[in-house]
Formats: C-alpha cells, structure tokens, sequence
C-alpha cells in the first residue's frame, strides 16, 4: 500500500513538472507572437506617420521633414470633326518637398510620362533668410504663368489655355527670389527671376540671360491681380518679350478668373501673338457614394499672330462639368469637357495634326495626392 501510495505520488509530481514545462514553453511562445505583432504594429504605424503628421508636429515642426505629393492624368479624346480618337496619359507627376530646418527648404519633381515622355520638372534649393524672403536655386518655375492654368492638379479644365499651351515653357534653369509682404493691409508678394532663357534639363552656356518679374496684389480667397513682364533672348533668331496681367475672383463655392499675355518677337524670324481667356467655375456640394461636389465650367479663350488683320485667329469656347472628392490628402475628379474651335486663320501651331484645332470631347480622370 505504501509502495503505491508513493508511486502515484511520483507520477504526481512528474505531471506537475510536465505541465510546468508546457506552460513555460506556452509562454515563450505567447511572448515571441506578440512581440512579432507588436513589431508589425509599429512599423505600419512609422510608415503611415510619415505621411500624416499629427497637428501638434504641423503646429511645431521638426527638422528634417518631407511630403510626397503626385497627379495623375489620364484622358481619353474623340475629334468630332476628324473621327480620330485616342486615349494617353497626360501627366503622372511624382515630386517631394521639404524644410531641412526652419531657413532652408528643397524641392524635387519628375514627369514619369507626359505623353510618353519621362523628364525632370523641378531640382531645387531655397533659402529663407528673413520672414518673407525665399531665395530658389535650381530647376523651377519661371514668374510668369499662374499655376491655375498650368498645373495638373489645379487646372480648371482638361486642356491648359492656349496661352498656357503655347508661349513658353513653364520652367528653367535659374533663379528665384520671392518677397511676401503686407502693402498697407494688402497681401502683395514681389518675384524676380533670372534664368538661362534655353530649357529645361540642359544647362548651356548663354551671354544674355532670360529675366522677368511679376506683382501680385492680394489673395486666393477675394480679389487678386498679378501683372507680369518676361524677356527671353534664345538665340540670334529667337528673342520674345513677354508681358500680360490677370485678374480673379473667389468666394464661397465660385470662382472667375480672366488674364490677357502678349509674346513680342523682337526678331523677323517670329512673328507676335497676343492671347487672352476668361473662365469660371461653380461647385455644387452633392452626397454621392463616390462623389463630394459637382463642378460646371466655362472658358472663352482666343490667340491671334497676325495683328495687322482685324479679329483673333483662333477662337475656343470649352464647357465643362466634373465629379470629384477633396479630403485632406488625396482628391479626384471625373472630367467631361467640350470644346468649339472657330478658326478665322490658320495658325502654324495647330498644323502638326488636324485634330489639334477641331471640335473634341474630352474624359479625364485626375488624381491628386
């Protein structure tokens, strides 16, 4: 009896130090899961605060820091006067910017494909030595086009303004000073820039460089006006002066916008043009699935290269109504624009293709981040 009393006593106590080993091997392997998980948790939420930054980092910022930010556009054509028809993506822009500390900042941007073609849009350095000041070297933009008929992502329509289109390039080798500052109570900044008058990505060698400068009195919000001068001798052949003004207006849900620009020759090998546009646009809020706002539009814009006849060259009417939605980081919209072509004269910068100056209906499908 005694031996079996101590034999199930010794089976006990063997059972006891069996499930002691289990649970501890259990709990090695509790610890090691969740350390994995927390380890994943971690990394997401690094990656993730990258790209969103808390509002207490927005109000304090710390240095180094930086934003990716990218467009893509993609369209789809149909020439209603040639038949022709074709789809293309017309930008898909990536860039970064950012602040090294609180007096010097940079800026990168490439177009992986503007239709088809990949380039290098901005490479460029800025310093702020006072409050208001910025002083940009580098790859960037010239001071004489608003963003607003240029850019992608804050173009009104589908098809930048003709003289967006085709006076000059929005960008260049150079550099940038900026001055922000109040003229009485009226926002006003004051931009002057030097560049190699050539363009982009192709540093050559220049005796006379290309300058210009712009004012702009005013806001987004409210009244704005800008007025502009631009001289750029290219070569003994090609030599421009450019020079315009605009003027906009917004408020609540509806905005106008109308700018006039001149291209002065100061050759014989080229001959003038003279551009202007007005448009307008109103945003209807809407609760839709995939839409936040409804947005019709409207732009008259005309070109003329020969001065000494009566009456522009060219004359476009464009309607317009987009479906899109705005959040603090991304935002999309669906386009479908018509435009109505009335040529008086033909022009040569229409002549590559006969669908460039006829009747066509326009899809774009724009994302911004």
């Amino acid at each position: 009896m005694e031996q079996l009393q101590a034999k199930k006593k010794s089976l006990n106590i063997e059972k006891m130090c069996h499930q002691k080993k289990n649970r501890g091997i259990i709990s090695a392997n509790t610890s090691d899961a969740s350390y994995g998980k927390l380890s994943i948790a971690l990394s997401i939420l690094f990656i993730f605060s990258s790209f969103f930054l808390p509002a207490q980092e927005a109000e304090t910022p710390t240095y180094p820091n930086f934003k990716v930010d990218g467009t893509l556009k993609n369209k789809f054509e149909h020439a209603s006067e040639t038949g022709m028809s074709r789809f293309s993506v017309r930008n898909s822009r990536i860039g970064v910017a950012g602040n090294i500390n609180s007096y010097s900042a940079y800026r990168v941007q490439v177009e992986l494909s503007d239709e088809g073609k990949f380039s290098v849009l901005d490479l460029s350095g800025t310093l702020k030595p006072i409050e208001g000041l910025s002083l940009t070297l580098g790859q960037t933009s010239i001071p004489l086009f608003n963003s607003y008929i240029v850019t992608p992502g804050a173009m009104m329509f589908a098809n930048r303004a003709f003289m967006g289109k085709y006076f000059l390039s929005t960008r260049d080798l150079g550099f940038v000073a900026k001055y922000d500052f109040l003229l009485g109570t009226i926002p006003t900044k004051f931009e002057f820039g030097v560049f190699n008058g050539n363009t982009i990505n192709d540093p050559v060698w220049k005796k006379n460089m290309s300058y210009g400068g712009r004012i702009e009195l005013g806001n987004m919000q409210g009244f704005r006006m800008t007025a502009k001068i631009y001289d750029y001798p290219n070569d003994e052949t090609t030599h421009f002066l450019f020079y315009g003004a605009d003027l906009r207006y917004e408020q609540n849900n509806w905005k106008v916008e109308t700018e006039i620009m001149k291209k002065e020759s100061k050759t014989e090998f080229h001959t003038d043009l003279l551009s202007y546009y007005l448009q307008g646009a109103y945003t209807i809020p809407v609760r839709t699935k995939m839409f936040e706002f409804v947005r019709p539009a409207v732009r008259w814009d005309a070109i003329d290269g020969q001065p000494e006849v009566g009456g522009f060259d060219v004359n476009r009417l464009t309607t317009g109504i987009g479906f899109g939605f705005n959040n603090e980081r991304f935002s999309s919209i669906l386009r479908l624009d018509y435009e109505w072509y009335m040529v008086n004269h033909e022009m040569d910068i229409f002549s590559p293709n006969d669908e460039m100056d006829s009747d066509k209906f326009t899809l774009e499908l724009l994302f911004t981040f």
